[in-house]
């Protein structure tokens, strides 16, 4: 099961009890999915269509506690590609209900939990959410402007950073950044896919510190390594054309243990002298030796 089903099905599950947050939650899901039949203008038939099972079952008893009405249920299952199967509520004559409940919901006006419970309907109707383990993206796919736009002043009142783009005849309202998308699940009531959600994005914020610090340690221990190998050649050039004995007394030392250390660092270098010296003081005598290799080097050219 996808981790938007799980959503889904956790908000299905949401006790109903305060009838103004069910009219809120049918509204959004009247007004962004619903499908009319205008056979006849005032008595128009609705339909609603879903592959979540939980959803449609929600939408089933949300009308039948509110209106004393059974929508008709069809389950058409497509036999390719192994899709899911789809569910088609319908309510017969339903134009008065769709009306009522796209025209009176106020998002200015509405309380704070039926401004909630709209969002938690249109999530569950129109909504899907990506694999947290591959990428963070939400979104709403709506057919008209106006509701996407008012979906975006309302989601963006609880200061979350939501945006339009339209795509293949929808209106896409999205979040993309894993704060926002935890603020909203913990707006529409999703609390343990939140803390699911949240339990991923500390495993991926994890892998990430330790591949970086990983890559970082790589990185330094290549330059270490090339850098040791640049000081050999060069203490070896000297010695077979100038001689580590004529040499001054420190960089002499200093030659010596680096052909015999080779795999050492500048600290361990530094703290096998007599008297011991620091990093700065190993890497300038390295660097004395390099300039006197390229000294002789080109004298001899």
């Amino acid at each position: 099961m996808s981790f938007c089903s799980r959503v889904k099905n956790e908000l299905s599950r949401i006790n109903k009890n305060q009838k103004c947050c069910l009219e809120a939650e049918l509204s959004a899901i009247i007004s962004v999915n619903s499908l009319s039949d205008p056979e006849q203008d005032e008595k128009s038939n609705i339909k609603i269509i879903t592959e979540n099972a939980a959803f449609a079952r929600r939408t089933f008893s949300l009308i039948k506690d509110l209106y004393g009405i059974c929508p008709d249920v069809i389950c058409r299952k497509s036999q390719k590609l192994r899709k899911h199967a789809t569910f088609i509520l319908t309510v017969q004559n339903g134009k008065n209900i769709e009306q009522r409940y796209i025209q009176e919901f106020d998002f200015s006006n509405a309380k704070e939990c039926c401004k909630r419970a709209y969002l938690r309907g249109a999530f569950l109707a129109a909504g899907s959410i990506s694999d947290p383990e591959k990428t963070y993206h939400l979104e709403l796919s709506v057919k008209s402007p106006e509701l996407a736009n008012n979906l975006v002043q309302l989601i963006n009142s609880y200061d979350l950073n939501s945006k339009i783009i339209k795509r293949k005849g929808y209106y896409v309202v999205y979040l993309k950044e894993g704060d926002h998308i935890v603020d909203f699940l913990n707006i529409i009531g999703a609390h343990s896919s939140l803390l699911e959600l949240e339990n991923i994005r500390i495993l991926k914020d994890m892998r990430n510190n330790v591949n970086r610090i990983v890559n970082c340690e790589t990185a330094n221990l290549d330059k270490t390594v090339t850098a040791s190998l640049r000081q050999i050649e060069n203490i070896e050039y000297l010695r077979d054309n100038v001689g580590l004995d004529n040499l001054p007394e420190n960089l002499k030392q200093i030659a010596e243990l680096r052909l015999q250390y080779s795999d050492a660092s500048l600290k361990e270098l530094g703290q096998m002298l007599n008297p011991p010296l620091g990093k700065s003081g190993v890497n300038h005598r390295l660097r004395k030796l390099e300039q006197l290799a390229e000294e002789v080097k080109k004298s001899r050219d």
